[in-house]
């Protein structure tokens, strides 16, 4: 007798009644993490933070009693923001240099982060979430509260963390509200969500790989121009014809020297390893570092005064630290103020155009402020953010950069295209967009890590 043919089970609803039925069974364990937890070391803070806003080693009870860490944990999810808090001791297997990235990079979910380590305390945060600059004067904040114990340091950051937060809390947490009530919408929502699932997917799958093709294209454009850039900086490095063990060396010129052979390597580094536009913030910012140790050096051998930080000339990086601010107008523009250096002032000021770094675009050379939006992360790196815009006011890429769609695929003081806070971002974490205050005792935040001293 032949067997009798059977039809096999269609997709949708065999995967919609899977997903019903690990609902209703995951509906009926769902229950709030407790603040604090048994285990030690990394992986236990993580899962921790996985599970609740915070985290108290064992170790470092005494710091945050358990009401107190139930309380804050409370305030972070009523406030429904992506904030983690640790307490945890000062000990060899969380170092100062690396415990606020590292934690990141094992809890996997885009927030903001701060730790309590010891009698230190830092934080920092994805750009998404909260901008360097926002996390260095929230931290900034908490420390001036003179003779602050854990309780009062963490709670004067989470009050402030709350409001300023961007994103949602992760799903994880689980939420506030009875375990039944938090059922019956876990299943719906599920149910909503699996039933759109497959023509969402298809969606975001074309959508992703639009932006990965156009990333790409734009990160090789930049590697051109960040090759130029390191290149330039090298000749720098090798006409300034120094020694450390050169006669009338001080300690202060070596460490200048150190600093500038550092952002070099740094920027070389980086740009090797960068995988998206975003990233070249970072190699840039190297640069403008380097040279600044180059010009200190250069002072300190001629018995020049100091060189004042200023910011590198808006016309060409590669001429150097600004000078003065002159004013300017692209053609067609207004007029503007913007830093230059002394050669391009000159050129200004008789009438005549500055030397301006022109990029290759399908167009033929251009100005990097007329070439695109590929140019804003390398901008960005040298002339931070915030006040870049303003300068640019009028260009092309300035006009692109005030849009929300620019905001949202070329930030560079903060945000990407990744996750928003609180939704998982696995291999996607980006460290060069994960910084903010420093520990404030020489502890520096290593790598791309950014931020100060704990």
């Amino acid at each position: 007798m032949s067997a009798i043919p059977r039809a096999l089970p269609r997709p949708l609803p065999a995967l919609l009644a899977g997903l019903f039925a690990a609902l209703l069974a995951l509906a009926g364990t769902v229950t709030l993490a407790p603040a604090a937890h048994a285990a030690s070391g990394l992986n236990a803070v993580a899962d921790g933070l996985k599970k609740s806003p915070v985290y108290v080693d064992p170790r470092a009870s005494a710091q945050l009693p358990a009401a107190d860490a139930d309380a804050l944990a409370k305030k972070i999810k009523d406030a429904g923001k992506p904030v983690f808090v640790a307490v945890l001791p000062d000990t060899a297997e969380f170092p100062k240099s690396t415990v606020l990235r590292d934690l990141r990079r094992e809890v996997g979910i885009t927030g903001l982060y701060a730790v309590r380590l010891g009698d230190g305390f830092n934080a920092a945060a994805d750009g998404r979430v909260m901008s360097r600059n926002a996390v260095q004067n929230l931290v900034g904040d908490v420390k001036r509260n003179d003779n602050a114990n854990a309780k009062t340091e963490l709670t004067a950051f989470v009050d402030g963390a709350v409001k300023d937060a961007k994103g949602h809390a992760p799903s994880s947490w689980g939420g506030s509200s009875d375990s039944g009530n938090g059922s019956t919408a876990l299943i719906v929502g599920g149910v909503v969500v699996a039933a759109g699932a497959g023509g969402g997917y298809a969606l975001y799958r074309r959508n992703k790989k639009k932006r990965e093709e156009r990333e790409r294209a734009e990160l090789d454009a930049l590697r051109v121009v960040v090759d130029e850039d390191i290149t330039a900086f090298g000749e720098e490095l090798d006409r300034l014809d120094f020694s450390p063990r050169e006669a009338g060396a001080t300690d202060a010129m070596r460490q200048d020297y150190g600093q500038a052979l550092d952002a070099y390597e740094e920027a070389k580094s980086r740009i090797a390893a960068a995988q998206r536009p975003q990233e070249v913030t970072a190699v840039t910012e190297s640069l403008d570092k380097g040279r600044f140790a180059l010009a200190t050096l250069a002072a300190r051998r001629s018995g020049a005064p100091l060189p004042e930080r200023r910011l590198p000339c808006f016309f060409d990086p590669r001429h150097g630290m600004s000078v003065v601010d002159v004013q300017w107008a692209p053609p067609g523009g207004a007029v503007r103020t913007v830093p230059a250096c002394q050669a391009d002032a000159t050129r200004i000021a008789s009438g005549a155009e500055p030397m301006s770094r022109t990029v290759q675009t399908d167009a033929g050379p251009q100005p990097y402020w007329n070439a695109g939006p590929a140019y804003g992360p390398w901008a960005g790196g040298y002339f931070g953010g915030g006040i870049l815009p303003a300068m640019l006011v009028g260009t092309m890429l300035g006009s692109m950069m005030s849009g929300p769609a620019y905001a949202a695929d070329h930030s560079f003081g903060g945000g990407d295209s990744g996750p928003e806070g609180g939704e998982y971002s696995g291999s996607d974490f980006n460290s060069g967009d994960f910084g903010g205050g420093g520990w404030g005792d020489g502890g520096g935040g290593g790598g791309d890590f950014g931020g100060g001293d704990w």
